[in-house]
């Protein structure tokens, strides 16, 4: 018997990478732009120091860290600015949900225990939320609600959905 394997979406472009050497990261700049979905430097400057900043634990920048953090936007295939900004915002949101989750399977108080629930419940929501504005942003906020009456009449049947009907 064939085994069902779930289908695992993927990223249809490589993550782009940065390299720590002491406290300078190496990158391949076009590379890193196109992954951003931008054109400027200054952006792509701004997004790299702000996303060391944010998934960073200590002062320095953490190299696994980061790439995690550019895997996850290259997963969103940002294709502006605003799509890069949003998904920066998302892997922190991500990032200090799991910190919390971590935090709940290890308290030792109520007082503990409730804060970090709130914490991870508030989180969770500001997630759900930003998956939904990015969605709103990419459809341009258009939605599409076909509404159509039907009359049936007694001892007659009606089909809900679309009718294909063969040739012959």
């Amino acid at each position: 018997m064939k085994e069902l394997q779930p289908e695992i979406k993927t990223a249809k472009r490589q993550a782009p990478r940065i390299k720590m050497r002491g406290k300078e990261m190496i990158i391949a700049r076009e590379d890193m732009m196109r992954g951003l979905g931008t054109n400027s430097q200054e952006f792509m400057d701004g997004v790299l120091r702000q996303l060391a900043n944010a998934v960073s634990p200590g002062r320095g920048a953490d190299e696994e860290a980061i790439n995690f953090g550019l895997a996850v936007i290259a997963g969103v295939e940002p294709k502006d600015e605003l799509e890069t900004m949003l998904a920066m915002q998302m892997v922190a949101v991500h990032m200090a949900t799991m910190t919390f989750t971590r935090r709940l399977a290890h308290v030792e108080t109520l007082d503990q225990q409730n804060s970090a629930e709130r914490a991870l419940n508030k989180l969770s929501r500001t997630f759900a939320m930003q998956l939904e504005a990015l969605k709103r942003y990419r459809t341009g906020g258009e939605q599409k609600v076909v509404v159509q009456h039907v009359n049936v009449n007694e001892g007659g049947q009606a089909i809900v959905g679309t009718v294909d009907r063969g040739r012959g």
